[in-house]
């Protein structure tokens, strides 16, 4: 009885700790943003009142001599950088509002630029380390006699790229198929045993997808083997990832095309989220975000905590400069409108939009939370 108690102590004791390293990696991706606020408000002689890392109460502050504060607060879950005069009018010349506005603009996409900046050092850091993630045809099914063998994958080919774009993830070869009839051949580069070559794999099955989780679909289409669990998912069989490495300046391209396909998810999602072909209940706010990092932990180690890295700080640049209220992306949208009219709109009316757009975000982010709970 000790024994199991001590047990589920240590696997609690552990969970904690896999949930402080999510909560740190989400801290140090917001710092990283609202630094490169910070360095560019700096280069351009904005007036800041204060850099904090966290929200809530101050636990640490200092203040520099040129009146600047530096503060840590309790709670580790955001961050923000205050530029002088931001909100309002000001008579002081370092005031946010009084600057140029093309100076503004770099101001706030400098953030985003941070985050995407250190993302792509940290996909090139674990694709040297570890190599890039592929797909493999871990089994094939029987090939249909009309098929012929040089029109099929092989056992264990590693699938590389389809018509000159790289594959990823399943997603990526789920769209490299999509549309297609029964029959329609698709090109393939796959590394075969120690041979890169490119192959044309013969269509088993349309590939009109009823979802983009159609992962059976999928398989059928490619004669890739896969067992049914009874349960409407897979137990055994389909595609397996692997990784293998590249040479330095490969492996930096395919670090900058993999952060822009990150990139591109976003809106993927945001699309299909549009169409319905996504539900509210498949997002989640900070608490699911915090959670599911400490899964990916829990379960990939190193590798996966640069990967979650690589993951958030994309999705954060790409979210931030959305032209939604609040965010960095509809504050440059005000400016380049105050750039065109050569005057600024109403401060008070554009505070209050912001205001307004800040609960909005902070109430969804609860409710999708809510969402995973239920």
């Amino acid at each position: 009885m000790n024994y199991l108690i001590l047990s589920s102590f240590g696997q609690v004791m552990s969970y904690i700790g896999y949930i402080a390293l999510a909560i740190l990696i989400l801290l140090i991706m917001i710092t990283v943003h609202e630094f490169g606020h910070y360095i560019a408000g700096k280069i351009f002689g904005f007036g800041i009142d204060e850099f904090a890392v966290g929200f809530g109460p101050k636990i640490f502050s200092r203040k520099k001599k040129n009146g600047e504060l530096f503060s840590v607060r309790a709670l580790p879950i955001g961050g923000f950088c205050a530029f002088r005069g931001e909100d309002d009018d000001s008579d002081d010349p370092t005031a946010f509002n009084n600057k140029k506005w093309w100076q503004r603009i770099i101001v706030l996409i400098s953030g985003a630029f941070m985050n995407y900046l250190l993302a792509l050092v940290v996909i090139i850091i674990m694709f040297s380390c570890y190599g890039k993630t592929t797909l493999v045809a871990y089994k094939m099914q029987d090939r249909p006699s009309e098929i012929l063998e040089e029109y099929c994958f092989q056992e264990r080919d590693i699938i590389l790229s389809s018509n000159g774009k790289n594959i990823y993830l399943v997603t990526d070869l789920m769209n490299a198929v999509k549309g297609k009839e029964k029959g329609d051949k698709v090109n393939f580069t796959v590394r075969r045993g120690n041979k890169e070559m490119d192959i044309k794999v013969e269509l088993r099955t349309s590939t009109h997808f009823e979802n983009v989780e159609d992962m059976k679909g999928l398989y059928s289409a490619l004669g890739i083997y896969y067992q049914d669990d009874g349960k409407g998912g897979i137990k055994d069989g389909g595609i397996y990832a692997t990784s293998i490495k590249f040479g330095f300046f490969e492996t930096i391209g395919r670090s900058l095309e993999y952060s822009i396909m990150l990139a591109g998810t976003v809106f993927t999602v945001l699309g299909q989220l549009i169409t319905g072909a996504l539900g509210i209940g498949s997002l989640g706010g900070t608490v699911t975000t915090i959670a599911v990092t400490a899964d990916a932990i829990k379960l990939g180690g190193l590798r996966q905590i640069l990967n979650m890295m690589s993951f958030i700080g994309v999705n954060l640049a790409v979210f931030n400069l959305l032209p939604f209220p609040a965010l960095d992306g509809s504050r440059v949208v005000f400016t380049a409108i105050e750039g065109v009219r050569r005057k600024p709109l109403n401060r008070r009316i554009e505070g209050l939009i912001h205001t307004i757009g800040l609960f909005a975000l902070l109430l969804f982010a609860v409710f999708v939370d809510l969402q995973q709970c239920f």
